[in-house]
């Protein structure tokens, strides 16, 4: 027979009171601009320009990535126009018509294995329309990219023995590979090009810095595909504190046993980019990885009091005290971010978010 449950009679005042107050804390109210959280229905069909204008109220990474599209959408936004007229104001910057041509200066840094990757696309896209002013990578950034456009990078696999691979000639990234001929064929390349670098410094006094070097290179690739290539066509200065830290001072330093006597200025440089950073009226900073390229972008920004806006891109934490996990946070302690910036830091490989980033917020720019 089965047994019949009465309705239960309980009531709260049963529960203990301190029960009470350790479990029900009473709520405050929500701010009336609160956001609640609420994800992409995929019964409106498939909409990806809706799906990623849903990441803001996902929560976790997505949020953080709806928040980097803001970031960089205000620094992609600002004018002169948009502040005051200061009273020691230069005359030719007090017209509307002239302070609104006066953008931010946006400073773009990435790691080598991004050029290495597809990345190296969306990069180009950015410096071929002349949607940033100043780039910082690693000697890697510079040579894989003249590199891709002598032989290609191909698809491989993370777990691809070494050793295997090491008997073939084959190096690998991640899950990319690069054959050993590819360097081969950017020795041929470079070699008479790094002659003629110090045939001019001996015949006409030219001083090589880092940049320099690298526009130079970007000139004689002629490829429409390549970074450098755009970046020497539209004057976009690319900056390289660690230029030999690869292939290419591999080739420089081979070079010293053929024809010695190169020398490259980095005091030059520094000088360069930090003048860059200080006379620019607004600074926007996209960083993708870490280590030199993020300090040093960061640091150009310190001699003007911090960049008025930053979005990071990295899988870097903070608990070891390294400078790619380290949070914007960080960066505003040093005066390298302003103190009144909203950076934004999203916890991802940039593989899949700086393509999503480039077309919520660049791609949709108007192009000549």
């Amino acid at each position: 027979q089965a047994t019949r449950y009465e309705p239960s009679s309980w009531r709260m005042s049963d529960v203990p009171k301190s029960v009470q107050e350790a479990v029900l804390v009473q709520s405050s109210e929500m701010p009336a601009d609160a956001v609640s959280v609420r994800g992409y229905d995929f019964n409106q069909g498939v909409d990806y320009a809706a799906l990623l204008a849903s990441y803001a109220r996902v929560g976790y990474q997505a949020t953080n990535f709806g928040l980097a599209v803001e970031e960089i959408r205000r620094m992609i936004n600002w004018r002169l126009s948009d502040v005051p007229v200061a009273e020691d104001e230069d005359e030719d910057l007090k017209s509307p018509e002239a302070r609104a041509k006066v953008k931010c200066t946006i400073f773009l840094g990435y790691t080598s294995n991004l050029i290495s990757s597809g990345i190296r696309e969306s990069i180009r896209f950015l410096v071929q329309h002349k949607m940033v002013d100043c780039i910082v990578t690693t000697a890697g950034g510079i040579e894989e990219d003249l590199i891709k456009c002598l032989a290609p990078t191909y698809v491989g696999d993370f777990a691809l023995p070494g050793q295997q691979l090491r008997q073939r000639g084959m190096n690998r990234i991640g899950n990319l590979l690069v054959p050993n001929a590819n360097y081969c064929k950017f020795e041929d390349w470079v070699m008479p090009i790094l002659d003629a670098m110090l045939h001019e410094q001996q015949a006409e006094g030219k001083t090589w810095t880092p940049s320099t070097v690298i526009d130079r290179l970007g000139k004689e690739i002629g490829n429409e595909d390549s970074v450098l290539y755009w970046a020497h066509k539209n004057g976009i200065p690319v900056f390289c504190p660690a230029l030999t830290d690869g292939s290419l001072g591999d080739m420089i330093y081979f070079h010293t046993f053929k024809n010695p006597g190169l020398v490259i200025d980095i005091v030059q440089d520094i000088r360069r980019i930090n003048t860059m950073a200080v006379r620019a009226r607004q600074t926007g900073v996209i960083v993708l990885g870490g280590g030199v390229i993020k300090h040093h972008i960061c640091n150009a920004n310190l001699m003007r009091n911090g960049a008025n806006f930053a979005v990071f891109v990295n899988t870097g934490q903070e608990f070891d005290g390294s400078d790619a996990g380290a949070r914007p946070d960080e960066a505003v302690s040093w005066g390298k971010i302003r103190m009144d910036a909203k950076p934004v830091k999203v916890y991802a490989d940039a593989t899949i978010v700086f393509p999503l980033l480039v077309a919520e917020t660049f791609a949709k720019v108007p192009r000549p």
